[in-house]
Protein backbone atom coordinates (compact mmCIF):
# COMPACT_ATOMS: atom_id res chain seq x y z
CA UNK A 1 0.00 0.00 0.00
CA UNK A 2 1.46 3.57 -0.86
CA UNK A 3 0.26 4.63 2.79
CA UNK A 4 2.67 2.53 4.13
CA UNK A 5 5.49 4.38 2.17
CA UNK A 6 4.57 7.45 3.05
CA UNK A 7 4.81 6.77 6.83
CA UNK A 8 8.72 5.21 6.20
CA UNK A 9 9.15 8.73 4.38
CA UNK A 10 7.29 11.15 6.79
CA UNK A 11 6.17 11.47 9.82
CA UNK A 12 2.45 12.70 9.49
CA UNK A 13 0.50 11.45 6.79
CA UNK A 14 -3.12 13.22 5.58
CA UNK A 15 -5.15 12.02 2.87
CA UNK A 16 -7.08 14.72 1.36
CA UNK A 17 -10.28 14.19 0.00
CA UNK A 18 -12.02 16.41 -2.58
CA UNK A 19 -14.53 16.58 -5.13
CA UNK A 20 -14.83 13.18 -7.32
CA UNK A 21 -14.75 15.64 -10.07
CA UNK A 22 -12.27 18.35 -9.31
CA UNK A 23 -8.94 18.40 -11.46
CA UNK A 24 -9.52 15.43 -13.73
CA UNK A 25 -11.43 12.82 -11.78
CA UNK A 26 -13.83 10.46 -12.87
CA UNK A 27 -17.45 9.69 -12.09
CA UNK A 28 -17.68 8.65 -8.73
CA UNK A 29 -20.95 7.19 -7.43
CA UNK A 30 -19.56 8.12 -3.25
CA UNK A 31 -19.75 10.93 -1.71
CA UNK A 32 -17.22 12.59 0.66
CA UNK A 33 -18.25 10.88 3.81
CA UNK A 34 -18.69 7.38 1.89
CA UNK A 35 -15.10 7.80 0.90
CA UNK A 36 -13.72 8.90 4.19
CA UNK A 37 -15.26 5.60 5.52
CA UNK A 38 -13.63 3.30 2.87
CA UNK A 39 -10.71 4.79 3.40
CA UNK A 40 -10.57 4.70 7.07
CA UNK A 41 -11.48 0.52 6.54
CA UNK A 42 -8.68 0.99 4.15
CA UNK A 43 -6.33 2.18 6.87
CA UNK A 44 -7.32 -0.12 9.62
CA UNK A 45 -6.80 -3.30 7.52
CA UNK A 46 -3.28 -2.15 6.58
CA UNK A 47 -2.90 -1.05 10.55
CA UNK A 48 -2.25 2.19 10.19
CA UNK A 49 -4.44 3.75 12.52
CA UNK A 50 -2.31 7.46 12.60
CA UNK A 51 -3.37 8.91 9.39
CA UNK A 52 -5.49 11.58 8.65
CA UNK A 53 -8.06 12.03 6.27
CA UNK A 54 -9.06 15.88 6.10
CA UNK A 55 -11.53 17.59 3.41
CA UNK A 56 -10.32 19.70 0.46
CA UNK A 57 -12.96 21.19 -0.30
CA UNK A 58 -13.92 22.84 -4.47
CA UNK A 59 -12.89 26.63 -4.70
CA UNK A 60 -13.42 28.88 -7.87
CA UNK A 61 -10.21 28.81 -8.74
CA UNK A 62 -7.16 26.75 -8.65
CA UNK A 63 -4.66 29.02 -6.73
CA UNK A 64 -7.89 29.17 -4.42
CA UNK A 65 -8.08 25.48 -3.71
CA UNK A 66 -4.11 25.21 -3.20
CA UNK A 67 -4.72 27.62 -0.62
CA UNK A 68 -7.14 25.73 0.87
CA UNK A 69 -5.93 22.60 1.61
CA UNK A 70 -2.59 24.18 2.48
CA UNK A 71 -5.01 25.80 4.93
CA UNK A 72 -6.67 22.56 6.19
CA UNK A 73 -3.20 20.48 6.41
CA UNK A 74 -1.07 23.15 8.22
CA UNK A 75 2.73 22.70 6.99
CA UNK A 76 3.64 20.15 4.87
CA UNK A 77 6.91 18.57 3.34
CA UNK A 78 5.34 17.29 0.10
CA UNK A 79 2.09 16.43 -1.57
CA UNK A 80 2.00 12.62 -2.59
CA UNK A 81 -0.42 12.36 -5.76
CA UNK A 82 -0.88 10.34 -9.13
CA UNK A 83 -2.83 12.74 -10.29
CA UNK A 84 -0.47 14.99 -12.72
CA UNK A 85 -2.91 18.16 -12.52
CA UNK A 86 -2.91 18.13 -8.67
CA UNK A 87 0.68 17.65 -9.42
CA UNK A 88 1.16 20.40 -11.29
CA UNK A 89 -0.85 23.06 -9.07
CA UNK A 90 1.22 22.10 -6.07
CA UNK A 91 4.58 22.41 -8.07
CA UNK A 92 3.29 25.69 -9.42
CA UNK A 93 2.58 26.63 -5.57
CA UNK A 94 6.34 25.56 -4.86
CA UNK A 95 5.29 22.40 -2.56
CA UNK A 96 7.56 19.18 -3.47
CA UNK A 97 5.14 16.44 -5.53
CA UNK A 98 5.91 12.67 -5.15
CA UNK A 99 4.07 10.71 -7.67
CA UNK A 100 2.55 7.77 -6.86
CA UNK A 101 2.45 5.31 -9.69
CA UNK A 102 -0.87 3.23 -10.25
CA UNK A 103 -0.72 -0.19 -8.00
CA UNK A 104 -0.57 -2.99 -11.03
CA UNK A 105 -4.06 -4.39 -11.60
CA UNK A 106 -5.77 -2.00 -8.81
CA UNK A 107 -7.38 1.11 -10.53
CA UNK A 108 -10.20 3.47 -8.95
CA UNK A 109 -11.69 3.40 -12.09
CA UNK A 110 -11.81 -0.07 -12.88
CA UNK A 111 -13.43 -0.62 -9.75
CA UNK A 112 -15.85 1.73 -9.95
CA UNK A 113 -17.08 0.49 -13.66
CA UNK A 114 -17.22 -3.01 -12.29
CA UNK A 115 -18.87 -2.02 -9.16
CA UNK A 116 -21.93 -0.07 -11.76
CA UNK A 117 -21.87 -2.77 -13.66
CA UNK A 118 -22.17 -6.17 -11.64
CA UNK A 119 -18.45 -6.83 -12.43
CA UNK A 120 -15.91 -8.78 -9.52
CA UNK A 121 -14.54 -5.91 -7.96
CA UNK A 122 -14.57 -7.06 -4.20
CA UNK A 123 -11.04 -8.77 -4.98
CA UNK A 124 -9.88 -5.32 -5.98
CA UNK A 125 -9.99 -3.72 -2.69
CA UNK A 126 -9.33 -4.85 0.99
CA UNK A 127 -12.52 -6.54 2.90
CA UNK A 128 -13.20 -3.35 5.31
CA UNK A 129 -14.22 -1.29 1.91
CA UNK A 130 -16.20 -3.79 0.50
CA UNK A 131 -18.12 -4.22 3.45
CA UNK A 132 -18.54 -0.06 3.45
CA UNK A 133 -19.34 -0.43 -0.23
CA UNK A 134 -22.03 -3.11 -0.18
CA UNK A 135 -23.65 -1.45 3.19
CA UNK A 136 -23.59 1.83 1.49
CA UNK A 137 -25.43 0.86 -1.88
CA UNK A 138 -26.68 -2.06 -1.24
CA UNK A 139 -25.08 -4.75 -3.52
Amino acid sequence: MVVQGMRKVCGRVIIGIGSPDKHGGTDNPFSVDERREMIGAALLDANIPDAEILDCHDTPTDTEWVNAVLKVTGPIQSVWTGNEGVAKLFEEAGVEVKRIKEVPGISGTEIRKRFAHGGDWESMVPEGVATVMKRKHAV
